[in-house]
């Protein structure tokens, strides 16, 4: 790969390659050599950006919330308004796969971080009515709910794909009859566990459940 002048080296660009290599590939292979080695510099030269791989995944986890969006409401519907917000965390969690990981294991304190991902969807969940110790747990709820249906889904791939929902209801089949036999007879339906439908159905109960709650 042809070295490019380091002089056009920003933070931000530094960021969004290792985000970009941590989402089509995976955490572990985001070494700093490696992300030098994309942006064709030497791995000496982002130590003069970033002290170590810990700050490069605090910088990544800080630029995937701060890009989080809450789309406009369109309704002023409570249940819908929370779905909204749920929809808006597992997008993110969908175009940015590593964030998954990141939040699992970091802790943000950055302006913007807190402004696209806490900020903008307290302020939709108040105005769906809900009001101090309401708000803030339904924003666990949603943020929780998202984070763990997007690493459970992440290495059943057959979710989304009637090929592989196909295959796997085909090794659910296979099972001995004599010790599954709830299994095998829920084998049609259990592949899609792991499908966006799922997501939209627990999301359904836990907006309406919320909605409900609310003193």
């Amino acid at each position: 790969m042809a070295k490019r002048d380091a002089r056009t080296l920003t933070r931000e660009r530094i960021v969004e390659t290792a985000v970009r290599i941590g989402d089509s590939e995976s955490l572990d292979t985001l070494t700093v050599r490696r992300l030098a080695g994309e942006l064709g510099v030497g791995a000496m030269t982002l130590y003069s950006y970033f002290r170590n791989k810990e700050e490069i995944l605090d910088a990544m986890a800080d630029h995937v919330l701060g890009g989080m969006e809450v789309p406009p409401a369109e309704t002023d519907d409570p249940i819908d308004l929370l779905v909204g917000c749920g929809r808006a965390f597992r997008a993110m969690m969908l175009a940015h796969p590593c964030v998954v990981r990141l939040l699992s294991t970091r802790v943000t304190d950055s302006i913007d971080a807190l402004d696209g991902a806490m900020e903008a969807v307290l302020d939709r969940l108040e105005s769906a009515g809900l009001k101090g110790a309401d708000a803030t747990r339904a924003y666990g709820v949603l943020i929780t709910y998202a984070l763990g249906f997007s690493g459970y889904q992440t290495p059943r791939t057959w979710g989304d794909d009637p090929e592989g929902r196909r295959q796997r209801h085909h090794f659910y089949a296979g099972l001995p009859a004599d010790r599954f036999p709830s299994t095998l007879r829920l084998a049609p339906e259990l592949p899609t566990l792991a499908s966006s439908e799922q997501f939209e159905f627990g999301l359904r109960l836990i907006a309406e459940g919320l909605a409900a709650a609310k003193h």
